[in-house]
C-alpha cells in the first residue's frame, strides 16, 4: 500500500488518534534505509530517479490541506511523518519540520507534530535538530539482538548494529517514544543473487531471550513512552503471525510495574 499524495488523510491511527499523514518520500515507490518484512508499503521499489517532493512542495500541500480541514471544521490530533519510507532521508527534513510547525501553529495549534523514524539517520545533526523540534519522536527498535533486528528490519546498511542504534538513541536523554513491532513466523525472502531461490528462516522477537535483551535496552534508554504493537495489515512476507493480545499485555506488564508509560496496540 503506497501513499500517492504528499499529504493524506486524516486517518484514524491505532496509536495516535486522528492523524494527518505526511509522505516526503516518492509518491509511487518506496525508499527506505530499512526494508522491514512487515511494512505495509511493501519492500523497497528501486527507481532510477525517485521523485522526492521539495521542501516548498511539501509546505504548499500541507497548507492547502490544513485550510480545507479548517473549512470543514476538522481538527487533526496529530500531523504524522511516515509515508513511503524513512522520512528523515529527505535532505531538507529539518526545514520541512520547521515549516510544518509554523503551519500547525497557524491553522491547528492543538495538533502535535509526530515523526515515525527507524532511527538510522540519527548520526546527522540536522535530523536530530529536526526531531527535537517535533512534539513526538517515535523511534524504532524491533529487537535488541543483531541477528533478529537484521531479519526483521533488513537494514540497507548491512553493518548496522543494535549497539549503533542504542548509542544514537541515548542522545535524546529519554525524550522520545520507543516503538517496537512484535511478530513471529517463517521468513521467505527473494535471494538477490538468484531470483528463483529464497533465503529461509524463522523469526520471533517474543522469546525469553529476545525479551530479556529488549527489557535491558529499555532500561538503558529509559524512554518517556513505549509503543508496542502487532502487524495489522497485509505484509510483504505473508507467513508472519500476529501476536496474541494476552502475550502483548504480558510483555507490557513488567514495564508498567516499573512506572513506564506503555501503549499496547493489539
Amino acid at each position: 500500500m503506497l501513499f500517492e499524495e504528499i499529504v493524506y488523510g486524516p486517518i484514524h491511527s491505532r496509536r495516535l488518534g486522528i492523524s494527518l499523514g505526511m509522505n516526503v518520500m516518492p509518491q509511487h515507490s518506496k525508499l527506505c534505509s530499512f526494508d522491514c518484512i512487515y511494512c505495509e508499503c511493501g519492500f523497497n521499489t528501486p527507481a532510477i530517479r525517485p521523485l522526492i517532493p521539495s521542501r516548498e512542495e511539501v509546505a504548499m500541500a500541507l497548507e492547502k490541506k490544513l485550510i480545507a480541514l479548517q473549512e470543514d471544521h476538522i481538527v487533526p490530533d496529530v500531523i504524522t511523518f511516515s509515508g513511503n519510507g524513512e522520512p528523515t532521508l529527505h535532505k531538507e527534513f529539518e526545514g520541512i519540520i520547521a515549516d510544518t510547525c509554523r503551519l500547525r501553529d497557524r491553522y491547528c495549534p492543538t495538533a502535535r507534530v509526530s515523526v515515525l523514524s527507524n532511527s538510522t539517520q540519527l548520526h546527522r545533526p540536522d535530523v536530530v535538530r529536526a526531531l527535537k523540534m517535533a512534539d513526538n519522536r517515535i523511534l524504532k527498535l524491533d529487537s535488541a539482538i543483531d541477528r533478529t533486528m537484521r531479519i526483521i528490519d533488513q537494514p540497507v546498511n548491512a553493518d548496522l548494529t543494535v549497539a549503533d542504534i542504542k548509542r544514537l538513541l541515548c542522545d535524546f536523554d529519554g525524550k522520545f517514544t520507543l516503538q517496537t513491532c512484535f511478530l513471529r513466523g517463517d521468513v521467505l525472502l527473494p535471494n538477490p543473487d538468484r531470483r528463483e531461490q529464497y533465503i529461509c528462516g524463522h523469526v520471533d522477537n517474543t522469546t525469553d531471550e529476545e525479551l530479556r535483551a529488549w527489557y535491558e535496552a529499555v532500561e538503558e534508554l529509559h524512554p518517556e513512552m513505549i509503543m508496542i504493537y502487532v502487524i495489522d495489515r497485509k505484509t510483504p512476507v505473508e507467513t508472519l503471525e500476529k501476536i496474541e493480545p494476552e502475550k502483548m499485555h504480558a510483555i507490557a506488564a513488567p514495564l508498567l510495574e516499573k512506572g513506564y508509560k506503555v501503549s499496547v496496540s493489539c
